[in-house]
């Protein structure tokens, strides 16, 4: 794209077009082949689930200026290794020198995040360190979560096949504040663990906390 030099804004050379069309096929091309390989180790319903996530990032990304594809990258492989056993993910972590925390030992189904960073990594050839971060993040959060990590985290909660109470009210916020809406998530799912006497991450609390006081200082 170039700047029109008779001041009426900016125009496309049939070159930039071409190379536009280019690398709209090539990344066309490389969703297919992702989506393939998902398929063969996640089942029917992660797999929609997954594409929900992907294009809800999609979409807020593009309400809040984040960079487009990545979110669609990271939607799409957030739960890579989802469906992966206990076992397998506590061997992942360990070889890759992650360092569990009493929580992760006990449900290591949390770790399906981290090592999904590695999977994309390793599996689906994803080197982008912002798409590999976001899907680390994608469950429990963390502090200072960045743009992506925040939209990531956020799809996850609000795709189109999530239905739980309150689901309409944070996709009613997603749209107006994302850190307001990250909150709220953060609000839902500590709350339900505590109905539930469950378990809650450190950096789900450290989160939270994180952006409260962020609030409280605007």
């Amino acid at each position: 794209m170039l700047s029109n030099k008779k001041g009426k804004g900016p125009y496309f050379t049939r070159r930039s077009i071409d190379g536009f069309h280019e690398l709209k096929m090539w990344v066309k091309k490389m969703m297919n082949g992702i989506y393939a390989k998902l398929g063969k180790s996640l089942s029917a319903k992660r797999l929609k689930h997954s594409v929900g996530v992907s294009e809800t990032a999609v979409a807020l990304a593009g309400c809040y200026g984040a960079d487009i594809e990545k979110a669609r990258l990271a939607g799409l492989l957030h739960d890579c290794a989802r469906e992966m056993t206990s076992n397998i993910l506590l061997k992942i972590a360990e070889n890759s020198g992650i360092v569990l925390n009493d929580i992760e030992k006990c449900q290591p189904v949390l770790l399906h995040a981290p090592v999904g960073a590695i999977v994309a990594r390793r599996d689906y050839g994803i080197e982008d360190d912002g798409i590999c971060q976001a899907i680390s993040r994608h469950t429990v959060g963390g502090i200072e979560m960045e743009l992506l990590d925040k939209i990531i985290f956020l799809a996850d909660f609000i795709e189109p096949g999530r239905d739980f109470p309150g689901v309409g009210k944070l996709r009613d916020l997603a749209w107006s504040d994302l850190s307001d809406a990250v909150l709220a998530a953060y609000d839902n799912t500590i709350l339900y663990l505590i109905s539930n006497q469950g378990l809650i991450h450190q950096d789900a609390l450290n989160g939270r906390n994180a952006l409260l006081m962020q609030k409280n200082m605007q």
